[in-house]
């Protein structure tokens, strides 16, 4: 009998303990409220129906080329923020590289080029490419661009694009088409050569390339269509928020600089804007060899 007053009791007890709980410790999380005006992707763009790069068609018919364009187009349109400052830049550089490829003889397209390497940017890379045009350290002297401990004009824009316009015409003289030279730019002449000639053709589109190459022209064709139609893909800018090119005086400077902090404020600046404008002095100092001459550019105003 006390055996089954006792269990009454535990049973009561168990019972208390359940309401409690449901009362305090099992009541519903509140549940997450949906944003109806929460972000949603625009429709991916569609890949246009002709293409070209520097005068050459590309083989849209061909699905596996359309997948290829496809991909890079999704992968960049879905990067609005990268578009936008891309663009804003572009503003302010296309024109210069413009200009100079023109002077080269060297299509137009190849400006985009530069866009996929760098994005307009003096950036360096994971294997030490720099610069707009990323060029290496070894090879960068072969196309007359100087690496000292003070100078290092691979971040120099306008140097460095003339550096790239050499390298794309012998590109091009040695495969016969541009876009050859421009997928050279990214694997080297000697590895394209290689599988071009084990795969018995120079068409960029039949070969079989190192994946990063056998991307690279498709890359270089969405920043062609993203940046070149940008209104119509809905990448609005308003004009005043573009960055202009600046107005910039140039000094030649043929005699070592012992402090270039002290040349900057002599010369109406500071350090920091002598470094921004002339992104290729890499020192506190700037060593001139006899007979050597810098142009050093400060703002205008």
């Amino acid at each position: 009998m006390k055996k089954i007053i006792v269990t009454g009791a535990f049973v009561a007890g168990i019972a208390v303990c359940f309401i409690c709980l449901s009362l305090f410790g099992f009541k519903e999380e509140p549940k997450a409220q949906i944003n109806n005006a929460g972000f949603s992707p625009a429709p991916p763009p569609s890949v246009p129906v002709n293409m070209s790069f520097a005068g050459e068609a590309v083989p849209l018919q061909r699905w596996e080329i359309r997948e290829q364009m496809d991909r890079e187009l999704l992968h960049n349109y879905y990067q609005p923020g990268n578009i936008y400052y891309m663009l804003k830049l572009s503003a302010r550089h296309f024109p210069q590289i413009e200009a100079q490829l023109k002077a080269n003889n060297i299509p137009d397209d190849f400006k985009y080029l530069c866009v996929a390497e760098s994005n307009i940017q003096n950036l360096v890379s994971k294997v030490g490419a720099t610069g707009f045009w990323q060029f290496m350290r070894g090879t960068a002297p072969g196309f007359n661009l100087e690496v000292s401990s003070t100078v290092d004009e691979r971040y120099h824009v306008s140097k460095s694009t003339d550096a790239a316009c050499t390298y794309l015409k012998k590109a091009y003289d040695k495969f016969g088409n541009w876009t050859a030279a421009a997928a050279s730019y990214n694997c080297g002449m000697g590895g394209y050569n290689e599988r071009s000639t084990f795969q018995g053709t120079t068409n960029y589109y039949d070969l079989v390339l190192p994946d990063e190459t056998q991307r690279y022209i498709f890359r270089i064709l969405a920043f062609k269509h993203l940046l070149g139609n940008a209104d119509s893909l809905g990448f609005k800018l308003p004009a005043a928020s573009v960055y202009e090119p600046i107005k910039t005086r140039k000094l030649l400077v043929s005699q070592s600089i012992a402090n270039l902090s002290t040349f900057a404020h002599n010369n109406g600046s500071n350090y920091k804007i002598l470094k921004w404008l002339n992104p290729w002095l890499r020192g506190k100092t700037l060593t001139v060899k006899p007979g050597k001459t810098y142009e050093i550019v400060f703002p205008a105003e």
